[in-house]
């Protein structure tokens, strides 16, 4: 084979060049991926139990099998408790990513080398070059970056135990890279690494403020969307002009790297900048705001695909659809995998070029003549010659994604169901459809139909006698910061008491959160990222009519379910809103331990 050198260290024009070459050889550069991570980790424990030290591709997708967290999970344990790395891997393991999934109850540990540090900054690095294919100037100015780091922990054996931003924001990649036009940060480091969220957002908008007329792009990650940012600002703009006013920071702010960072750019009083700030804010509305704040920006980076669509309204209200949403990449803790190179897409069009120097890549079909089925999902075991490769897969079908990585996951279902789009050069072009099963999602939380339906099982017991559950769905508001989870319930009482209603549906918050899965109650208890728990009681013969307006825009009798989750802003959701006759939230964290 010609072996396709992979080097992951470009920038600007650079890297689009190696876009270009890389998606020219898809085929020939995931082969050479797959032959990197055998000849590196062939004397692992875990491939030499399928392979017996063989690096050949053949033997690799013929004797290993395609697995789930739960298979690997033992391997990673072990490492975080002191065992060698080369039980799976033949790099040294230097931290544990912490997904956002979960199994059994507990977050799940994703192994990571020191080489992945090179992928994911080669995706960063690609991200404004492409824009700038399309918005010129982003070289110019700057870009206000909105990130966060978590609180980290670390394993028996010492390992720090991260999330994949942190794991960025804290690397040398990060701290010490040199200066690129396409990446000149409005918030100084220190800001980013605070790990007070509080704190850091207020610095963070401070500093854009204060660069609000260079500022070219905005942007936000997963966690702190521009929507719950406007919404911080609405409480904070009055203290921001203060300081912008008097060139001393706002006392609430004690983190020492913030206040070193944030004391230089206020170097000195500017009374004309915040007066223009104040003017803004104090608006009746706040429709387009973002354009006023910053009126050179040329796009706003956000994740607006998946569960994180409910933002779109609140951002084009923000920004008055004026400026552009840009989906730019598509990652996820146990491995990146690939690029908008048509950053100008609506939300609804993104698709994502899968990158294939990222790691190996095969897919599971999904249903037949594209049509999405998920016959596979329940599987224990999928037949190892059912997988596709990343050249192979049809244009329309659904797939659910396996990837391979040089950290130690082999043949690793993702959990994630795509459907291609098209092609760019070689490389497969994907639309992201949804997390297998996923209902619910604030933040890093991500609760699946069988955990919300059995927390739902087990609450609805302190209803015994009382009153019964007739039916029920559900809801991830974020409307407010935080945002949380609410349930429609349609109860049927049998001794009506109004305050008895009370005291039983607080008891039926309190256990739907206790049996919700460890991440949800880290978000709700130490993260203060998602808000107590709410239960919003429907008239009688409300679902009865949600169903008869779902079968009257198209739904079969015959195949009718109950929808478990609705959507913001549906039509569903205001039916279900429109015949509320109570509402009743959490009156307590639920348990949680580190």
């Amino acid at each position: 084979m010609d072996v396709v050198k992979i080097d992951y260290n470009y920038k600007g024009d650079n890297a689009l060049k190696e876009l270009e070459r890389i998606t020219s050889k898809a085929a020939e550069v995931q082969d050479n991926i797959l032959c990197g991570i055998l000849e590196q980790n062939k004397d692992t424990q875990y491939l030499s139990k399928y392979m017996k030290g063989s690096k050949d591709v053949l033997e690799f997708k013929r004797s290993v099998p395609i697995i789930t967290y739960k298979d690997v999970c033992p391997y990673i344990q072990r490492i975080a408790n002191g065992e060698d790395s080369s039980l799976i891997t033949g790099h040294l393991i230097t931290e544990i990513l912490c997904s956002s999934g979960t199994s059994g109850g507990e977050p799940k540990l994703m192994p990571t080398i020191s080489e992945d540090l090179d992928r994911r900054t080669f995706v960063y690095n690609l991200i404004n070059p492409i824009a700038n294919k399309y918005l010129e100037g982003l070289d110019k100015g700057k870009t206000m970056y909105l990130n966060f780091v978590k609180a980290e922990t670390s394993t028996p054996c010492g390992l720090p135990i991260r999330t994949v931003l942190t794991s960025y924001y804290k690397s040398k990649h990060f701290q010490c890279r040199p200066y690129d036009p396409f990446n000149d940060l409005t918030s100084p480091i220190q800001t980013i690494l605070c790990e007070d969220s509080n704190q850091s957002m207020y610095c963070q908008l401070l500093a854009a403020l204060i660069h609000r007329h260079k500022v070219h792009a905005s942007r936000s990650c997963l966690r702190f969307s521009l929507s719950p940012c406007n919404l911080y600002l609405g409480r904070k703009w009055s203290q921001l002009c203060q300081d912008i006013r008097t060139g001393h920071l706002s006392p609430m702010i004690t983190d020492p790297g913030c206040q070193t960072a944030m004391t230089s750019l206020l170097a000195s009083p500017n009374p004309d900048l915040a007066d223009e700030v104040e003017e803004i804010c104090g608006r009746p509305s706040w429709k387009g705001i973002l354009c006023q704040l910053w009126p050179q920006a040329k796009f706003i980076e956000a994740v607006v695909t998946g569960s994180m669509a409910q933002y779109i309204p609140a951002l084009e209200f923000f920004s008055q659809g004026k400026i552009p949403l840009v989906c730019p990449m598509y990652a996820s803790s146990e491995t990146y995998f690939g690029v908008n190179v048509k950053p100008l897409s609506k939300p609804s069009d993104v698709v994502f070029t899968l990158l294939p120097n990222m790691c190996y890549f095969e897919f599971i079909p999904l249903g037949k003549n594209g049509t999405l089925s998920f016959d596979v999902e329940d599987e224990e075991v999928v037949p190892c010659d059912k997988v596709v490769d990343l050249v192979d897969v049809k244009l329309g079908r659904y797939y659910e994604l396996v990837v391979t990585t040089f950290a130690g996951l082999y043949r690793y279902r993702i959990g994630d169901v795509l459907q291609v789009a098209g092609f760019y050069n070689k490389a497969p072009q994907f639309k992201f459809i949804c997390r297998r099963n996923v209902v619910l999602s604030i933040d890093l939380d991500k609760t699946n139909e069988e955990d919300s339906h059995r927390s739902i099982t087990l609450a609805k017991k302190k209803l015994e006698n009382k009153a019964f559950l007739a039916e029920c769905t559900s809801y991830a508001d974020t409307s407010s910061v935080p945002g949380h989870y609410v349930l429609f319930w349609e109860i049927q009482w049998l001794e009506p008491d109004d305050e008895e209603e009370k005291l039983l549906m607080e008891e039926c918050c309190i256990a739907v959160e206790e049996e919700l899965d460890y991440i949800y109650r880290q978000c709700r208890k130490r993260d203060r990222s998602v808000g107590p728990l709410e239960i919003r009681v429907v008239k009688p013969g409300t679902f009865e009519k949600l169903m008869d307006m779902i079968i009257s825009q198209g739904g079969s009798l015959n195949q009718y379910k109950t929808p478990r989750c609705v959507k913001s802003n549906s039509a569903m959701l205001k039916l279900l809103d429109g015949h509320v006759t109570g509402s009743f939230s959490s009156p307590r964290d639920p348990t949680w331990s580190p």
